[in-house]
């Protein structure tokens, strides 16, 4: 019966091809026009860390000016999002996370002797060297360094992918040097692509931002006075000069993440923030009332604001002119539908029920809507082209459909169509055949 109905669908769609042309042009317009907008929306808030969500953890600690909270006008937890450097250095002394990273980004000129490449700066990531581990980053080459590292001035680097095929041409590169601000580095690991969209390990630089070019340990900060390319927020400086001074200041600036695999790890690390918090106090720090947060990078996400409202209030504006093409389509398929209600009233009185009537005519909308679907997803692949160009390559990463968001739109057509075409569909189902077989 439906192989019976689907034809008569396409044969009702072939003998009204201006009505049937019209309704699937304002379908596909309106599909078009909200997977453009639901597209960015759904990129911009995956989670690339949604298979460990439940065990990793960004740390902050509330080291923050007594008399102020932090960022106290605007959203968030009012706690710092980063942290200062001699509190990272005394979190990294526990055992108890399973992986644990201190870090943040930097920069370095980048050459190599008797090379015709000509010198560029590269972003950076100070890290150690769990950062790798913890965050599933693959290596194509090599490894990370040892722990040794992460405490002392260890000259190694790992390139990612993407450097290594500019300065080895995608070779093995492993035991080679590279002048780092001029510097030797030797390259112990280089990494397949890795990109993660949105860089939700480091939202504080750029939420859709590339990933960077270099990782080198932590330990070399002393060694070469590093500072953070990001965001660096104080309010009390040590009495200590020189670069010294701003390591023991009140400067915050390292983003810190821990992997807690069971619920007994979790108690020990937020026992262990409580004692730490609470022997700072006794030195004079951590004046304000004690707080601290863990937060699964889900929460992160929401909480960095990473879908920003604007954006979502443009996903439901989307939404509204995709409703005003639906009751567009409404007005047209009533028109279509009662055209046809002399035949209705034939077939009701041949033996026809209504349901068979009304299934027959929406199957008809369905039809409509998988073909506005279709070409709802050429318009969007249009709009998110248009998109690109006009963000200059900001958002190139974004502004594409996967497989999900092509499925969602032939079913947000199909849904839209039906939901167009249930009105008209029970209105012709209602025929009193009795009228129409007077006419006849």
């Amino acid at each position: 019966m439906f192989g019976y109905y689907l034809s008569l669908a396409l044969r009702s769609i072939r003998g009204t091809p201006i009505l049937s042309g019209l309704m699937i042009a304002a379908i596909a317009v309106g599909v078009g026009t909200a997977m453009t907008t639901l597209t960015l929306n759904h990129m911009m808030s995956q989670n690339p860390l949604d298979e460990k969500d439940d065990v990793l953890y960004a740390v902050q600690l509330d080291s923050w000016d007594p008399n102020e909270a932090y960022n106290s006008s605007d959203n968030g937890n009012h706690i710092p999002w980063q942290l200062t450097y001699k509190d990272a250095e005394a979190l990294l002394r526990s055992d108890i996370p399973t992986h644990q990273v201190a870090m943040h980004r930097w920069g370095f000129t980048v050459n190599l002797d008797n090379s015709d490449l000509r010198p560029f700066t590269a972003n950076t990531r100070v890290t150690t060297r769990d950062f790798f581990t913890l965050f599933d980053v693959p290596f194509l080459y090599g490894g990370t360094w040892s722990a040794d590292a992460d405490q002392s001035p260890v000259q190694q680097v790992v390139l990612s992918k993407e450097t290594n095929d500019k300065l080895f041409d995608g070779e093995n590169s492993v035991g080679k040097t590279i002048n780092l601000n001029g510097e030797p580095f030797t390259v112990i690991g280089v990494l397949k692509h890795w990109n993660p969209v949105p860089k939700v390990q480091d939202l504080n630089n750029g939420a859709f931002n590339d990933s960077e070019e270099l990782y080198i340990p932590f330990g070399l900060h002393r060694s070469f006075e590093i500072y953070s390319w990001g965001n660096t927020n104080g309010w009390k400086n040590d009495d200590s000069e020189g670069y010294e001074g701003f390591l023991q200041s009140e400067n915050v600036w390292i983003q810190y993440w821990v992997q807690l695999d069971t619920a007994k790890q979790v108690q020990q690390y937020r026992d262990f923030l409580t004692g730490y918090i609470r022997q700072q106090k006794e030195q004079g720090r951590f004046e304000r009332p004690l707080k601290f947060a863990l937060s699964h990078p889900s929460e992160w996400l929401v909480l960095n604001e990473a879908l920003r409202d604007d954006n979502r209030v443009l996903g439901w504006l989307s939404l509204a002119f995709l409703l005003v093409c639906v009751v567009n389509a409404v007005a047209l398929l009533l028109a279509k539908f009662l055209r046809k209600a002399p035949e209705a009233g034939v077939r009701r009185a041949l033996g026809a029920s209504r349901n068979a009537v009304f299934t027959q005519h929406l199957i008809e909308s369905a039809c409509i809507g998988i073909a506005g679907g279709l070409i709802g997803i050429l318009l969007a692949l249009v709009g998110l082209q248009s998109v690109k160009r006009l963000a200059m390559g900001y958002i190139d990463r974004l502004a594409y459909m996967d497989w999900q968001m092509v499925l969602a739109a032939v079913g947000l057509a199909i849904a839209a169509s039906l939901l167009a075409g249930a009105y008209p569909a029970w209105r012709i189902s209602r025929t009193n055949p009795s009228i129409y077989l007077k006419t006849q």
